[in-house]
This record gives C-alpha cells, sequence and structure tokens, in this order.
C-alpha cells in the first residue's frame, strides 16, 4: 500500500511543481451548476453502489465514494475559478481522500499491523499537504517576482517619459501605466 501510495503522491507533487500555476480555462455558470449536479448523482449512484457490500468492505466503499465527490467539486471549482488557490484546494482534498480511504482500509488489520497502517496513511497524508502547501508557495512567490518586475519596468518607463514635456509626457505615462497594468 505504501509504495502505490507514494507514488501517487509523488505523480501529485510533480504535476503541481512542474506545471505552470497559471489560471486554468474557467467554465460557464451553465456549465458549473450543470457540473455540480452531476458530481452530487455520481456521488448518490457511487453511495447506493455500496450498499451490496457488507462490513469493512462498504465503509471503504462509501469513503471512496465521498473522495470522489470531494475531488471532483474541488476541481469543479478550481475549473470555474482558474484561481491558483483552488488548484490548491484540489491537492489538499485528494490528500485528505486518500488519506480516509487508506485509513478505513487499515481497520481490517490488528494490532501493530494496524498502527502501522495507520501511520503510514498518515505520514504520506501529511507529505502530500506539505506538497501543496510548497505549490502553494512557490506560486506565491512567482506572483511577488512578476509583480515585482512589472513594477520595475514601470518605473524606467516613467523615467523614460520624464525626459518628454506637456502632452507628450501623459500620454507616454498614460501608455506606461496600461501596459504594465498600473491603476
Amino acid at each position: 500500500m505504501s509504495g502505490n501510495f507514494n507514488f501517487k503522491v509523488s505523480l501529485i507533487v510533480a504535476a503541481v511543481l512542474l506545471l505552470p500555476m497559471a489560471q486554468a480555462a474557467t467554465i460557464s455558470k451553465a456549465e458549473y451548476k450543470a457540473d455540480k449536479a452531476r458530481i452530487s448523482e455520481e456521488y448518490k449512484t457511487g453511495k447506493a453502489a455500496c450498499n451490496s457490500q457488507a462490513g469493512n468492505a462498504k465503509d471503504i466503499c462509501v469513503e471512496e465514494a465521498k473522495g470522489k465527490e470531494k475531488v471532483a467539486r474541488a476541481e469543479l471549482e478550481y475549473s470555474y475559478s482558474g484561481k491558483s488557490k483552488d488548484q490548491t484546494k484540489v491537492l489538499v482534498a485528494k490528500a485528505k481522500s486518500t488519506y480516509d480511504v487508506a485509513k478505513q482500509k487499515c481497520s481490517d488489520k490488528a494490532g501493530n499491523d494496524k498502527d502501522v497502517c495507520v501511520q503510514e496513511a498518515k505520514a504520506s497524508e501529511t507529505a502530500a499537504l506539505a506538497d501543496a502547501m510548497v505549490g502553494k508557495q512557490i506560486h506565491e512567490a512567482t506572483k511577488e517576482a512578476d509583480e515585482d518586475k512589472r513594477n520595475a519596468d514601470y518605473k524606467v518607463a516613467v523615467e523614460k517619459c520624464n525626459s518628454l514635456a506637456g502632452d507628450a509626457k501623459a500620454n507616454c505615462i498614460t501608455a506606461a501605466k496600461a501596459k504594465y497594468d498600473i491603476k
């Protein structure tokens, strides 16, 4: 369990850290509402399918259905907003859902095997959550650096405008503000 889970966590981390944290293609409000309804229906169907099982197998099935719903909702929010904070929420939802399922699977074990299983699941969750936060911090640092560069470039443009006079100077500064998105 641990090796396979760690591999999945590594793939998630790689996706966050290697792909640019650009905004996602946003979807329309109508698509958002339709997808939200679809996710709810898929959850109900998934949970109903668990009724044919018994004991811990049923509990695992229900936990998997809940996890799929939470991740799908987080992905939907990210698709709708395109915000990096919602992308981080997707990674957090995946980490927590994977942990909840892994912890439930540990219920079939006893004694030290169960304790080890729970600790492995918790360690994997902690690592995945830490990686999600690293991705968030990288995005925030990149955003701040981009803003610093933009402000520096704007100051250079304004300094160039200072060599002009009258309307030419005013037009130059207005153009610089527009180019560097300064309010």
